[in-house]
């Protein structure tokens, strides 16, 4: 009312209200996109604080209470937790929860450059807050840390932290940013992808694939021995992941136009149109 009002008592002045609707219409526009990315750190906050309470939480139990999560356990833990929170809260900031992931999608121009500071602050919040639940929730001696540390060489973890972070963003890209792809199954696809890498990996590196993972319980528990592996080597993974995909994204046909004889695509299109 308070608009309208202004508007009227400049129209009797004789004034251009044209201007005045538009600064209007602006400014409303650009509160609603502030709220929009609020939410959105949000959500990367406390994807990546569940992520890492859930990962590393069954790495601590299981190193203080004698391998009752076992190994098989913990790939599944992150497989599933990656899962459940792109199902959750995907929808609203994309389901990042790790910078070398957010950075990439920038790089190929699949999120805006402008959002990129404010979602890595979140995660790495996200990380750090959840560490600090654990570390207070458990007495983590120094055989009991759930960071990631290079078991041989830092150059035998680099590669193979190249190479999950390769697998990783390669999923990513296909299931989320490929209109053939069946986005349904985005969440399950790239949990897999974490539970599977975790398995090749995570006796060696800690297939940490996420540089928030490693540096929030580094900054807790102190420990940064090899920190930079954990770094570059999920960044230049994903890089190449994200860069391996776009060259083989031959064009934005829809699957199902491409793969005529697939009764499982007719299935799902089919379900999808009624």
């Amino acid at each position: 009312m308070a608009i309208e009002d202004m508007e009227i008592s400049k129209m009797e002045e004789g004034v251009d209200t044209s201007t005045f609707q538009s600064n209007a219409k602006e400014g409303f526009c650009t509160s609603a996109s502030i709220v929009t990315l609020v939410q959105k750190v949000i959500a990367e906050v406390i994807g990546t604080y569940f992520i890492i309470f859930s990962g590393c939480g069954a790495v601590v139990v299981n190193k203080l209470y004698g391998g009752t999560v076992t190994f098989p356990g913990i790939c599944a833990t992150w497989g599933l937790i990656v899962m459940v929170m792109v199902y959750s809260v995907g929808h609203i900031s994309g389901a990042h929860f790790n910078p070398a992931v957010t950075i990439t999608f920038a790089i190929f121009r699949r999120f805006p450059w402008k959002e990129v500071p404010l979602y890595i602050i979140a995660q790495l919040i996200g990380s750090i807050l959840a560490s600090c639940t654990l570390a207070i929730m458990f007495d983590v001696t120094s055989e009991a840390y759930f960071g990631t540390l290079p078991v041989g060489s830092n150059g035998q973890s680099l590669t193979i932290e190249i190479i999950i972070s390769f697998l990783l963003m390669f999923n990513i890209s296909g299931v989320a940013t490929d209109s053939r792809a069946i986005g349904d199954l985005a969440g399950l696809a790239v949990g897999m992808t974490i539970m599977l890498n975790v398995f090749v990996a995570g006796p060696i590196s800690g297939a940490s694939m996420n540089p928030a993972r490693s540096i929030g319980p580094a900054i807790v528990k102190h420990t940064y021995r090899g920190l930079w592996v954990y770094i570059f080597g999920p960044l230049i993974g994903t890089i190449f992941g994200g860069f391996a995909y776009n060259l083989i994204r031959f064009t934005n046909k829809p699957l199902r136009e491409l793969t005529k004889s697939s009764s499982f695509i007719r299935t799902i299109s089919k379900n999808n149109t009624t």
